[in-house]
């Protein structure tokens, strides 16, 4: 009977202690802090997209007769067009990491292609004719700022040119209407100004969209007016001086989506 009470004794002392130290606090170590990848803007990009855009002009008629001399013969008209474009485009950014991964620098270049059409009257004058930029190009710059680590916010600007097509002025009194003379095909240089948005897309790494307005104003030029049944020259000219509003939308894909770039949470 001894035996049995120093045993319970034993066990007790035993399963007690056990109990003690299994509840006896136990230190935790804190796991590591995980870190997720976010879009690194540095690299290259090509894009491609469509858009809508309008021009519009003031034009004035010359008398050339006079070598040397340009006299006035009509107030300024004003005219303008509409369409649609497309535009492919290539660039780079850099981010700078040391001011808070934030701000953004870029350059680029861009081709559209376009079909903007308007009417064209020959100032004072029962001669009309159709009137279409028909592509321009233009290289600049750009400066954003990350709203979010996906979406950036920009302004852009550069140099641009853009070329309408020959103008075929067309006497609307005759039947059928009759090419009396036309001005050839032009070319206008000039700056533009722009401001947009760029998301990078969730469901494919690389790919962002791209929305982008833009305003360009053009050097006024003198355009030579021809004699259409003998391709001479007349002795009249046309001064015209051209604005375009465009509104554009791609897809980009960029180079270098990923990359060191971490944010923590």
């Amino acid at each position: 009977m001894k035996k049995l009470v120093v045993t319970l004794s034993a066990f007790a002392a035993f399963t007690g202690s056990a109990l003690a130290a299994d509840m006896a606090p136990r230190a935790y170590t804190k796991a590591p802090v995980p870190v997720a990848a976010v879009v690194n803007w540095t690299g290259c990009y090509v894009g491609g997209g469509f858009g809508y855009g309008m021009w519009n002009q003031e034009n004035t008629r010359y008398d050339d007769r006079t070598p040397g001399v340009r006299n006035r013969l009509t107030e300024t008209a004003t005219t303008g067009g509409r369409g649609y474009l497309g535009t492919v485009q290539a660039g780079c950014d850099y981010q700078f990491a040391a001011l808070g991964t934030n701000f953004v620098i870029g350059a680029f270049g861009d081709y559209d292609f376009a079909s903007m059409k308007g009417t064209l009257n020959y100032p004072v004058s029962t001669l009309y004719g159709d009137e279409k930029l028909s592509s321009a190009w233009s290289v600049g710059g750009r400066i954003g700022w990350l709203v979010t680590p996906n979406l950036l916010t920009y302004f852009s600007g550069g140099y641009t040119e853009a070329t309408f097509d020959r103008i075929d002025f067309h006497n609307n009194l005759a039947v059928p209407p009759v090419s009396v003379n036309y001005i050839d095909q032009q070319t206008y240089k000039g700056y533009f100004l722009g401001a947009g948005d760029e998301y990078a897309l969730s469901f494919l790494p690389g790919l962002f969209w791209k929305t982008e307005y833009r305003f360009s104003e053009f050097n006024t030029k003198t355009n030579p007016v021809y004699n259409t049944a003998t391709n001479t020259l007349t002795t009249e000219s046309l001064d015209s001086k051209k604005w375009t509003h465009t509104i554009r939308s791609e897809l980009v894909y960029r180079f270098n989506w990923g990359g060191p770039v971490v944010a923590k949470y």
